[in-house]
């Protein structure tokens, strides 16, 4: 057995015999005469062995030709260019783009010129190639030019071809994605900035969810105006998306040939949510509760000179509460006292007074949704009064403020004109004054601590007392009243 042989048979390759020692021949010749067969049969073995990867997960830009086996999951259309330096009967170049997928992922194969055509002519979604290519990072990510692919109708692929997706369902590579789901959060406009050559781009992001799970979508260009006609809560299908990553997490893009349309059916949203009490310092989970604090919005100076905002809120589930910190346009979210919100993707931060703070960054969703029917605690409908009595109250009975209600937060919730409308009784003090005099007030508690505020589904009361107070508990106070504040001298 010749030194070609031996080298061949410690490879372990398709690679036909007869082919690798006609390339062994060509390499003693390009080498003229600086190799002999072993030395040039070691060469193509290592080139051989560079190529081989086992999966498309093993892909990575600045790697030597590879060669690896896929499924087509989508077949793009024939592009043609003008090639800059080309001769002038070869000035109109061709070009093609594959979606292709192992068990591993997907990644984006290119097919130029007269490969382009046979791949348009012949190629169909679901065939097995075996590719043989250059990777390289293009525009969109990973992508290889293809040297070679011929199919394999007897190589498997255990990848299912997807006229629609779920979340649960989406690859790093994708495109061509059909996906439907529900809008949980929308940014308010779009953003602009400036590309290297100069020209003006626009970006906005949303998030969108489904029974499988959610994902963040980034809008590109005139997809990003958008933005301006959806609104959270809404269901909507993105069409031609296609999936890229940051951060270690998958996106969903959509480019000048994506849309994205709203539908008129419900699409179930459901998230796996930690109990508040649960969550701890370092993590990053989603919650879900009541409002029970509102503080107003602030602005900041960044490190940089740029404006900043934040609004705190606190949210209470049937375990605990949390101070949840909203940041940049989260700040301007619609959020009021009582409604039942889903945050997503916050970080467990530690917080005031060694207290614990949830960060809603950008990467986090903040929807206000309805309250489920069996939620407990801070969200449950039955709750027990001073005299042990189930009334209705808990957050589906806090309804509507007044137009004296405020929304909570530091500075309490400041009652209108003394009572109108709500379930109180005024008494003149001993020297016959209404202003400044005794009041009497029953509500339901919807902000324990320091104040209290009562609410009685007209109008909201801030109330200063040591009582030991329950959210949800219905409490009658009675007190002196002065600048909308009654400072309790009795609760029962």
């Amino acid at each position: 057995m010749g030194v070609i042989e031996d080298v061949y048979d410690d490879l372990d390759t398709d690679v036909e015999f007869e082919e690798f020692e006609a390339a062994v021949e060509d390499k003693v010749e390009q080498m003229g005469g600086l190799a002999d067969e072993e030395t040039a049969a070691m060469l193509i073995a290592h080139e051989l062995r560079d190529e081989e990867v086992n999966s498309i997960a093993d892909i990575e830009p600045g790697m030597d030709d590879v060669k690896f086996i896929a499924k087509v999951t989508s077949v793009g259309e024939l592009r043609t260019f003008d090639r800059d330096d080309a001769d002038d009967d070869q000035d109109e170049g061709k070009v093609v783009n594959l979606d292709v997928a192992d068990e591993t992922g997907t990644v984006r194969v290119s097919f130029w010129d007269r490969m382009a055509e046979d791949a348009v002519e012949s190629l169909e979604v679901g065939e097995v190639l075996r590719i043989a290519g250059r990777p390289k990072e293009g525009f969109n990510g990973l992508e290889v030019s293809v040297n070679k692919a011929e199919p394999d109708p007897d190589a498997e692929v255990d990848v299912q071809v997807l006229d629609t997706y779920r979340v649960e369902d989406l690859t790093l590579g994708a495109s061509d994605v059909n996906l439907k789901g529900k809008l949980l959060d929308v940014d308010d406009g779009y953003r602009t900035f400036s590309r290297d050559d100069d020209s003006e781009g626009k970006v906005a992001n949303l998030a969108i969810g489904d029974p499988t799970g959610r994902i963040r979508v980034t809008l590109w260009d005139e997809k990003a105006e958008l933005v301006e006609d959806l609104s959270a809560g809404t269901s909507v299908e993105v069409v031609d998306g296609y999936v890229r990553e940051r951060d270690g997490d998958l996106e969903l893009h959509v480019g000048n040939r994506g849309a994205i349309e709203e539908l008129d059916e419900e699409i179930e949203y459901v998230p796996e949510t930690t109990d508040i009490a649960a969550a701890e310092i370092g993590q990053t989970v989603d919650i879900k509760g009541g409002v029970i604090e509102t503080d107003p919005k602030r602005t900041f100076d960044r490190d940089d000179g740029s404006e900043g905002q934040v609004r705190n809120i606190r949210v209470k589930d049937d375990t605990d509460d949390i101070r949840v910190a909203l940041w940049g346009d989260k700040a301007d979210l619609d959020i009021e006292l009582a409604d039942y919100v889903i945050v997503t993707d916050v970080e467990i931060q530690d917080g005031w007074q060694d207290d614990r703070e949830a960060s809603a960054g950008w990467r986090s969703t903040v929807t206000v949704t309805d309250q489920p029917a069996d939620a407990g605690g801070a969200d449950t409908a039955a709750t027990e009064d001073a005299g042990g009595t189930d009334t209705d109250a808990g957050l589906s009975s806090f309804g509507s403020s007044g137009d004296g209600s405020s929304t909570g937060g530091d500075e309490g919730a400041a009652s209108a004109d003394g009572g109108t409308g709500g379930v109180t009784a005024t008494t003149a003090d001993a020297d016959g004054d209404e202003a400044g005099g005794v009041t009497e007030f029953t509500g339901t508690v919807v902000q324990a601590g320091s104040p209290v505020v009562l609410d009685d589904g007209q109008e909201t009361r801030s109330v200063e007392t040591d009582a030991d107070l329950r959210l949800g508990e219905e409490v009658t106070v009675r007190g002196r009243e002065q600048d909308g504040r009654i400072d309790a001298d009795e609760v029962f």
